[in-house]
């Protein structure tokens, strides 16, 4: 009998190359526009520069703090001495590993007929399809999987809230872990929470409801009622620890619930998905899911124990409560909705009981597609490098530019956040609005130390400028899709910050 040891540890190699594959895939679509250069996809990025170089912390961001997000890029770009595209194609793979893991805990642990480990990597595998089925560069397309692989879009909210419920299963199982779980739970739901209070929209509001109903049978009451006061708590915790970072919350996320807008919600979501179902790649995503979604209500009427039964009815529950919720807060924002795709993928593990064939044909079969996967896998390294390396000639005009000027200038949000990044030093480039008034989201305070600038820069997603009519370049310098507007000799007074 294989050792336990072996059989995790094939797991997680096999998981490394379905992580390779799908975001060598995603990487060589358009959809790499937002891994590597939109706007909003590069704040993990920029806030590692600003802690690696020392720079005192005076932060403005939204309602999302990216904690956990943060501490791992960090480490990253401490570490590995390379460019920070091809960081973010790393922090890419290590994300779709990351849900690897909290798949690897929700389908239990290993027992007489049972595969948890295969059917965890069948599950990532699953997850990885729908993210290569995603191909178009918005962000406000109904393609979820694939924001799994950015830094922004909620990668670490995914994983807690995933392994949040693979906790709750471990103890259902009646793990000998007894003291550890509910701590381990306790703390997750409290780090997800003060990073993203989204946590508690997508896991302890849809967990509590399925707990609750769960107490009405007298068999696992007890064992409900202690589950639901520990997420309780978490979360209760997680709220306290953003009182003392609410200076870097320049948004509570309040002005996002519009009930009123609940119609409105309805027709965004609606023309997104009309929208998707033009791809015949997003009628395939729709299939697969439609399908997880069928066997999640399956194994939900045919669990033999508890433990089963909430990770089967979780897989269907957390996607109609959020989809519900979403529309009923009157929200127009694609991402968040994202439990709709990894949440049916749980439907795989709900009961990873060993497929009934012969033992000699079903060893050939996960031979086969083990080598297929880790083909695949290793074919997808280049590919990956390949567009994390591609060179970007109108972005290292401009950084070149910038670089060679002692001189700070400004541009506005969707423009100015690339070749910030880019930049040896970012603070020479101050995000402003387009009547040249500090634009504080997103970015570090102390940028708007700088009282003017000599330089504008702009692009075709530059609001026109609101300039003093003496204002006139001294010259232009065109890069690409970028446009350098020179002020050398006229400096240009910057407005006060608002967010």
């Amino acid at each position: 009998m294989t050792r336990t040891w072996v059989r995790e540890l094939a797991g997680w190699v096999l998981a490394l190359a379905v992580a390779l594959a799908a975001a060598g895939a995603v990487a060589s679509s358009a959809r790499a526009e937002l891994l590597f250069r939109d706007g909003d996809s590069l704040i993990v990025a920029l806030l590692s520069r600003s802690l690696l170089a020392g720079d005192p912390l005076d932060l403005v961001l939204s309602s999302v703090l990216f904690l956990p997000e943060a501490a791992v890029f960090t480490a990253l770009d401490a570490v590995l001495p390379v460019g920070v595209d091809t960081l973010l194609a790393v922090s890419a793979v290590l994300n779709l590993l990351a849900l690897y893991g909290a798949f690897r805990v929700a389908a239990g642990s290993r027992r007489e007929g049972r595969a948890p480990v295969a059917w965890s990597v069948v599950a990532v595998a699953v997850f990885g399809l729908l993210a290569m089925t995603e191909t178009s560069a918005s962000r406000d397309a109904l393609e979820l999987a694939s924001l799994q692989l950015t830094t922004t879009y909620y990668s670490a909210t995914v994983v807690a809230v995933v392994l949040s419920i693979g906790l709750v299963r471990r103890m259902r199982d009646g793990s000998v872990h007894r003291i550890l779980l509910p701590v381990l739970l306790a703390g997750i739901a409290a780090v997800s929470t003060a990073s993203n209070p989204l946590y508690a929209a997508w896991l302890a509001a849809p967990l509590l409801a399925i707990l609750l109903v769960d107490a009405s049978r007298a068999v696992v009451r007890r064992r409900s009622l202690a589950l639901v006061v520990t997420v309780i708590v978490g979360v209760a915790v997680g709220f306290a620890l953003r009182i003392p970072l609410s200076a870097w919350i320049a948004n509570t996320g309040a002005g996002y619930v519009q009930p009123g807008q609940w119609p409105e919600s309805i027709e965004y979501y609606g023309r997104l998905f009309a929208d998707r179902l033009q791809d015949p790649l997003g009628v395939i995503a729709l299939l697969v899911v439609v399908a997880l979604l069928a066997l999640g209500v399956v194994r939900t009427v045919r669990a033999a124990d508890s433990a089963s039964r909430l990770i089967a009815v979780a897989s269907w529950a957390l996607p109609v409560v959020v989809l519900i919720g979403a529309i009923a807060l009157g929200t127009h924002a694609a991402r968040y909705l994202q439990p709709l795709a990894f949440a049916p993928v749980l439907a795989l593990v709900a009961h990873p009981q060993t497929l009934r064939i012969p033992a000699r044909l079903r060893r050939q079969a996960a031979a086969v597609a083990a080598a297929a996967v880790l083909v695949a896998g290793g074919l997808s390294v280049p590919r990956l490098a390949g567009a994390a390396e591609r060179p970007d000639a109108d972005l290292a005009c401009v950084t070149d530019w910038v670089d060679a000027s002692p001189r700070i200038g400004a541009g506005q949000f969707w423009t100015v956040r690339l070749p910030k990044l880019h930049l040896k030093d970012p603070a020479q480039l101050v995000q402003v609005d387009h009547r040249l008034d500090g634009y504080a989201w997103l970015v570090n305070r102390t940028d708007f130390d700088a009282r003017e600038v000599t330089f504008l820069l702009q692009d075709s997603q530059t609001v026109q400028w609101e300039l003093p009519a003496a204002a006139v370049p001294d010259r232009i310098v065109e890069c690409g899709r970028w446009t350098i507007l020179d002020f050398a000799s006229t400096p240009l007074p910057l407005g006060p910050a608002h967010s």
